[in-house]
């Protein structure tokens, strides 16, 4: 007759696991004591993994996660993809109860997103305070770590410097047509053009640039190499570190920086059901401090005031995440209308 009452406890001890294991993470990533550091260093070896999933591109990975095991000696076991596929696979592992992610990084629309599925969850670092303090979230779920920032780029074998046009009205003018490239889901761009502008210049200048016969291409890697091959004489949105990538390689490739130049904040977070919590800090620690200098070194813009940036100097209009999101169903049927030429 004890059965019952056995299996009873067993089954109370299993499901009170997962909120023991939330208590315990909660100390863990709100612990603010002089010994943060060595008691987060010990407990993330002590883990041994952190789990990332990650948006960035191959060769910055590469460099990012050997410099973290390098000097942690915790694994980083990535799995990398578009960013619209980072909070697809977070989503869905969420919705099955499979959790595997312990932290994220990848651009600020997507893990504002994933903030609003409240799969994220917020974590305290002393080194909040170095960061672009416009570019960090009022609920703090996700903290800036880089920027992708949109520049124009020209090939200069096709273009001459005095050619350039000076405003991003002049690229309405006739001598344009045709002569234009753009990344085909630049959505948040045009959002924040909208944002800073006002509904009337901004309105005018996409249908404007509607009518340009725009060549639409997917990946902004793409682009940048088809200005590179003179297959497109000037692209509209291109993000910097990429002109620095080919410019590496002797490419006929320039930046152009019309005013406004918008600078969309990618970031760190932490899943809220994280497996490794103090791996997943510690990483978090790593991207807004040691790899911050590994970024810009190869050309990122880094969101740490503290490290120099390789456009130093540029003024940067800050894209607002929530912005983004809120109007989506709006920006998506604009952009639609007047860039892929696909709606009303």
């Amino acid at each position: 007759m004890r059965t019952i009452p056995i299996l009873l406890a067993a089954l109370l001890v299993v499901m009170a696991r997962p909120a023991f294991a939330q208590d315990s993470a909660r100390k863990i990533l709100d612990y603010q004591g002089p010994d943060r550091s060595e008691r987060l260093v010990a407990a993330a070896k002590k883990e041994g993994v952190v789990n990332l999933y990650t948006s960035i591109n191959a060769e910055d990975v590469k460099r990012l996660t050997a410099a973290f095991e390098a000097r942690y000696g915790v694994k980083v076991s990535v799995w990398r993809s578009r960013s619209e596929n980072v909070v697809q696979r977070t989503l869905a592992e969420a919705k099955a109860e499979r959790f595997t992610v312990d932290a994220i990084e990848t651009n600020g629309p997507e893990l504002e997103s994933l903030a609003r599925e409240k799969v994220l969850t917020t974590f305290f670092t002393p080194f909040a305070g170095e960061l672009i303090q416009n570019a960090i979230p009022g609920h703090r779920l996700y903290l800036p770590t880089r920027f992708n920032v949109f520049v124009q780029a020209y090939n200069t074998r096709l273009i001459k410097k005095e050619a350039l046009p000076k405003t991003y009205e002049d690229l309405l003018k006739p001598e344009w047509k045709g002569k234009l490239g753009i990344e085909q889901s630049d959505t948040d761009w045009m959002a924040e053009l909208f944002h800073y502008w006002g509904e009337k210049r901004a309105l005018d200048f996409f249908r404007g640039i509607g009518a340009q016969d725009l060549q639409k291409r997917k990946g902004h890697i793409v682009l940048a190499n088809m200005v590179a091959a003179g297959d497109v004489p000037l692209a509209l949105t291109i993000y910097s570190f990429e002109i620095d990538h080919l410019q590496r390689k002797q490419a006929p490739i320039a930046m152009l920086t019309l005013d406004p130049v918008i600078a969309k904040p990618n970031g760190v977070a932490i899943a809220r059901r994280a497996p490794h919590p103090n791996a997943a800090l510690l990483f978090a620690d790593f991207m807004l401090t040691d790899a911050q200098k590994l970024l810009s070194d190869h050309g990122g813009v880094p969101a740490n005031t503290r490290t120099k940036s390789p456009i130093e100097g540029t003024k940067l209009v800050i894209l607002d995440p929530a912005m983004v999101m809120d109007g989506w169903d709006k920006w998506s049927r604009l952009w639609d209308q007047y860039v892929t030429n696909t709606g009303k």
